[in-house]
């Protein structure tokens, strides 16, 4: 009996065995087609040549953390996911960047995004504000805090920011459509900020202070 479940555990590894091979080297599957999702601005193109993946490699042999990992370094993919869809099929599922504000340099209008990293040269989308900061880009704290707090925002209120003027992280304000300026500060306490914007707004004035928002100002 002992032996009898020995043979059929050892025929059964056999078995599995020789599937992991046939999916390992069998052309029935292999890559014959890539899939990409989510793109609008990057091109299917652009996604296929740095996803690296040949026709007719097994798809057990796909790696698809490494080809994500290269399909990332297009500028403006924020990110990426690589699936194997059996039998012959890669997916690529990419989330674009988008701008959530743009900045001024010698070689054009630079696009960031909502996590501060500049993506893109590039006429701005319509009512896209303004950032003007020392030194705007990737990497750089303040144009962090700037597009964090126009995130902050009441949605009512973003759509009429035109610039955002930011000479240092704690020191945040922003130029309305109408010329009002409201002084945001820092990122500290944006929520409460937030919430005391709207109404503080509704009150004459041109530039309203809620850097310290349990005692916000109109002027």
């Amino acid at each position: 009996m002992r032996l009898r479940t020995v043979l059929v555990g050892a025929g059964i590894v056999v078995v599995l065995l020789g599937a992991i091979a046939v999916a390992w080297l069998s052309p029935l599957l292999s890559v014959r087609s890539i899939e990409v999702t989510g793109i609008e601005v990057v091109t299917y193109d652009e996604v296929v040549d740095a996803l690296e993946v040949a026709e007719g490699t097994p798809l057990l042999r796909v790696d698809t953390a490494a080809a994500a990992q290269r399909v990332a370094t297009i500028p403006r993919a924020a990110s990426v996911r690589v699936q194997r869809v059996y039998p012959s099929s890669v997916r690529v599922t990419v989330t674009e960047r988008e701008a959530m504000v743009f900045f001024d340099a010698p070689d054009g209008t630079h696009s960031v995004d909502i996590e501060g990293v500049d993506f893109a040269v590039e006429p701005p989308p319509m009512f896209t504000p303004r950032l003007v900061t020392p030194s705007p880009g990737t990497g750089d704290p303040t144009t962090r805090a700037a597009v964090e707090v126009l995130d902050m925002l009441p949605p009512e209120l973003r759509v009429q920011v035109e610039t955002i003027e930011a000479p240092t992280a704690s020191d945040i304000s922003l130029v309305l459509t109408d010329g009002r300026v409201v002084v945001w500060g820092g990122v500290d306490r944006s929520d409460r900020k937030a919430a005391v914007v709207g109404p503080l707004l509704t009150q004459p004035g041109e530039r309203f202070d809620v850097a310290s928002p349990d005692l916000p100002t109109v002027r």
